[in-house]
């Protein structure tokens, strides 16, 4: 349009940086005839960071800090690895490897292990409690959205400390039905397991358990599908000793596939058992 200029007129962009500095020393003036800038708050209120600290800059995590830890004050530590892909490609299927063992070299003894999604529209992925096992977890999880992806880590002594990584997703993996729900074969498996253990090739001294739990795992987020998913699962040995316990949520993916690290090859047979939250019962043997 030959007249646009007229309707619109251009502002050198110099201009709009002096009015932004001209506002600056405005309002700061006002603040200190308000006596504010004389007692230090306006440099408080500019310095105030709405997402808590957080090192991935989530506004969610001030939520997350006071849904999952309460009152307490956690600690960012680089020695909690999450290892995820960059962008997933499936997200009803994102990998995740949890591993705190850099805590244990510090001297701290873990308690249990929450894993969340900041995004997903249900935040809890499950809870780890190593006991026996070293705290070392594979899994696969549902993503709704990009999101950061946090271990929450609770050591005997009471202190939270936190491991984060960032996973980038296309969406929808929380609100699109499971395959075995979609063709219905999920009924003929349900709870089925397939469960056996292995030499670590990385060290060649500790074993690895590798399980995977026919179930459908459903969201609840789907219309006309209800929650339905595991809810706990352990494993004892045949002295009844817990070398792990697992508390399950809805963003675990279908066919829950876990990995876990033991320090030895338990003797004898470990029995494997759990629930889901309609009371089905998991139970198998693993030979030792």
């Amino acid at each position: 349009m030959a007249h646009s200029s007229l309707l619109f007129p251009v502002v050198p962009p110099g201009a709009i940086d002096a009015g932004r500095r001209l506002c600056l020393r405005q309002g700061m003036r006002l603040l200190g005839g308000l006596g504010l800038a004389g007692a230090g708050l306006a440099p408080a209120l500019a310095q105030e960071d709405p997402t808590d600290g957080d090192p991935l800059g989530s506004m969610q995590w001030p939520l997350i800090r006071r849904k999952f830890l309460g009152t307490a004050v956690p600690q960012f530590n680089a020695a909690i690895e999450l290892k995820g892909p960059q962008m997933a490609e499936d997200a009803m299927n994102v990998p995740l490897l949890i591993d705190a063992r850099g805590l244990l070299k510090q001297g701290h003894e873990i308690d249990r292990i929450v894993v969340v999604a900041d995004r997903n529209p249900v935040q809890h992925i499950l809870t780890f409690m190593p006991r026996r096992a070293r705290p070392v977890l594979a899994l696969r999880f549902r993503l709704e959205q990009s999101s950061p992806v946090r271990a929450l880590v609770r050591t005997r002594d009471g202190q939270w400390h936190v491991g984060q990584t960032w996973i980038n997703a296309a969406g929808g993996g929380c609100t699109v039905p499971g395959v075995t729900r979609s063709d219905g074969s999920w009924a003929r498996n349900l709870n089925q397991v397939q469960a056996r253990l292995f030499p670590n090739l990385l060290d060649g001294q500790t074993v690895r358990l590798r399980l995977q739990v026919m179930h459908p795992m459903d969201t609840g987020l789907v219309a006309g599908i209800p929650a339905f998913h595991l809810e706990e699962l352990e494993l004892r040995d045949a002295a009844q000793q817990l070398w792990w316990r697992l508390e399950l949520h809805e963003p675990v993916s279908e066919n829950p596939l876990l990995t876990f690290e033991l320090d030895r090859r338990p003797a004898g047979i470990l029995l494997l058992q759990g629930r889901d939250n309609n009371g089905n019962r998991v139970q198998h043997e693993v030979k030792g």
